[in-house]
């Protein structure tokens, strides 16, 4: 498929090649005007602080992510199994034992997010339970 460059385009390649900010001008002001009018603006906008990068774990045993079978245990276990708590109301206890209650949970959280099922929770159920579990609306299915 070919690409048709507008007057505008045209305009913008130029300048991000050149490192300026690529921004066409518009009703007879020069791109470089108009660059150095909304520039001060952006800068001056920026927030001094840093942003939240999104609202604090439900859970909070661990930040690690490995991946967890029957048999496995430690706080990983317990994080995982309090993220099942959350999304699915497993009932389960937080007491960091894989056992098969725990991977019945969850097979049935798997069953549930509609992934690949089982019973072992991975890179893929990590990511469904984490976002599952710390959703407004937790428990599901």
């Amino acid at each position: 498929m070919r690409r048709v460059l507008t007057a505008a385009a045209a305009l913008a390649l130029p300048l991000s090649l050149a490192g300026a900010p690529a921004v066409a001008g518009s009703h007879g002001t020069s791109a470089t005007a108009a660059v150095a009018g909304t520039q001060a603006t952006h800068i001056a906008d920026r927030p001094t602080t840093p942003m939240a990068q999104g609202p604090d774990d439900i859970c909070n045993f661990t930040d690690s992510r490995p991946s967890l079978a029957l048999r496995a245990s430690g706080v990983a276990v317990q994080q995982a199994q309090c993220y099942l708590n959350q999304a699915i109301g497993a009932g389960l206890d937080e007491d960091g034992d894989f056992g098969p209650v725990t991977q019945s949970a969850t097979r049935d959280f798997q069953r549930c997010a509609g992934i690949v099922v089982d019973g072992r929770i991975g890179a893929q159920t990590w990511s469904f339970l984490s976002f599952w579990a710390n959703a407004p609306d937790a428990p599901f299915c």
